[in-house]
């Protein structure tokens, strides 16, 4: 184990080292929407997204970038003390805009001194070549980090939640991005309805070969006004327990390239709007499980990670 605090390769690790000290992230909403909403792919989004496209906990797009900026700082030096700020475009679809909003907002966003990085959260298939050329042109100023939204490797869950773009298109985007030097980060959801933990692992195990950066790892949350929703209280499937989810995630890390900086370990879904499962509420005892159980498995991120190579060599 080589990442300072804890038993895997975590941001705030990765930041201390790039940046010498903590950095957080401000979520923002640029005041897009989505293919996926709008019609060019359907209206309804996918089948767990909620009326604010992962929004929920972003600035509100009536304010301007820099107040959004502003706004965020302020909330959270009322806690903190902080200098260096992630500017995290979080609500909906970040590059589904005309090229010239885009290059106002995330300019906006990544000239203010106090703002270390920039972080578009996005899809695949939303980045013609004009977007792809701004990105480059920004991360010469500052590093520009793009979230994909794989959330699996596998075609039939990927048509069951309504993603609306084959895996192909996830591996064209990911090498236009590294083509430009710019890092990528991958949204992976576990427990996603009728996958098993075999399936869940072979996603793990196929990013290990997608030159990708970061990993963001989420348990699935049912969220009310979601088509998943609807699903789930009329036929329920399961959902994992506290001590599952932590299993299978533990699972999944060990077999991550110990090089990929994990971003998320867990997720917290919106109080009021959250289903199931509601023990994910309580964050801080999720992560305090998550963490105790490395210990007590005396285990770490990669540590199956050279077995995992030889699984898909060998298929």
């Amino acid at each position: 184990m080589k990442w300072g605090e804890k038993p895997y390769h975590s941001l705030n690790d990765e930041m201390r080292r790039r940046f010498g000290e903590k950095v957080y992230r401000l979520t923002l909403n640029g005041g897009m929407t989505c293919p996926n909403r709008d019609g060019t792919l359907g209206e309804r989004g996918c089948i767990f997204c909620s009326a604010g496209g992962s929004g929920e906990f972003a600035a509100s797009p009536a304010l301007s970038i820099p107040q959004q900026l502003q706004a965020q700082k302020a909330m959270i030096r009322q806690k903190r003390p902080v200098r260096l700020f992630i500017a995290y475009f979080q609500a909906y679809t970040n590059t589904y805009a005309p090229i010239d909003h885009l290059e106002k907002i995330f300019t906006e966003a990544i000239e203010d001194p106090e703002v270390a990085a920039l972080s578009i959260a996005t899809r695949p298939d939303c980045l013609p070549p004009e977007t792809l050329r701004l990105l480059e042109r920004l991360n010469r100023i500052k590093p520009v980090w793009v979230e994909l939204g794989l959330q699996t490797i596998h075609e039939k869950t990927a048509l069951l939640i309504r993603r609306g773009y084959p895996l192909a298109r996830f591996e064209e985007a990911v090498k236009a991005l590294r083509d430009l030097g710019i890092e990528v980060i991958v949204h992976v959801i576990l427990y996603l309805p009728g996958e098993t933990r075999a399936e869940m692992l072979q996603t793990i195990e196929y990013l290990n070969q997608a030159d990708i950066q970061g990993v963001k790892l989420q348990l699935l949350h049912v969220l009310k006004g979601t088509d998943l929703a609807d699903w789930y209280l009329q036929n329920p499937f399961p959902i994992p327990d506290q001590e599952t989810y932590v299993r299978t995630l533990i699972a999944c890390v060990e077999r991550l390239d110990p090089s990929i900086v994990i971003h998320r370990l867990t997720g917290d879904g919106p109080a009021r709007l959250l289903i199931a499962p509601t023990w994910s509420l309580r964050k801080r005892t999720v992560l305090n499980a998550i963490h105790s159980a490395f210990r007590r498995e005396n285990t770490w991120q990669g540590k199956y990670w050279n077995l995992a190579k030889e699984e898909i060599s060998n298929v």
